[in-house]
């Protein structure tokens, strides 16, 4: 089983931006955990990051044949990219979406996500152990269609 990870805008600052809300955990970190569960899980796992809306988008279509789903941490897109949740969408692939902090309990723009209804699942709130939990969710539901 492989699951592609992406981060969306600015969680390449993890670790320095307003580390009272996302933690003091860098984002190679947090990979670096997600490749270890994935290792436990037997999971390959391989992650992607960009500040680019285009270039995650490209890389959803490029990896899309070769990946079984998705764990998407969209960060700012998630709120305004329709491209974003069209090339998960188009994928054909399920996909996770976690967020750092609870979005639903932030400013008012922060609680409208464009992808948590074509999400199998959304984990927010819980730091760095947000994408843990996703990633668990993630690979029981696709093992439940095996």
């Amino acid at each position: 089983m492989r699951i592609c990870v992406l981060h969306g805008p600015n969680l390449n600052l993890l670790g320095r931006r307003e580390p009272d809300l996302y933690g003091t955990e860098t984002l190679d970190e947090i990979d670096r955990r997600l490749r270890a569960r994935g290792e436990e899980l037997e999971v390959d796992l391989v992650s992607f990051q960009s500040n680019h809306e285009g270039d995650l988008v490209d890389h959803i279509q490029a990896e899309a044949s070769r990946t079984d789903g998705w764990l998407v941490n969209a960060a700012g897109l998630t709120h305004s990219s329709v491209a974003l949740r069209d090339a998960l969408v188009a994928s054909g692939r399920p996909f996770v979406e976690v967020h750092l902090t609870n979005i639903f309990a932030r400013e008012p723009f922060r609680r409208r996500s464009l992808l948590s209804d074509a999400a199998i699942g959304v984990v927010t709130g819980f730091g760095r152990r947000s994408y843990l939990f996703g990633l668990d969710g993630l690979v029981v539901a696709l093992r439940r269609d095996e």
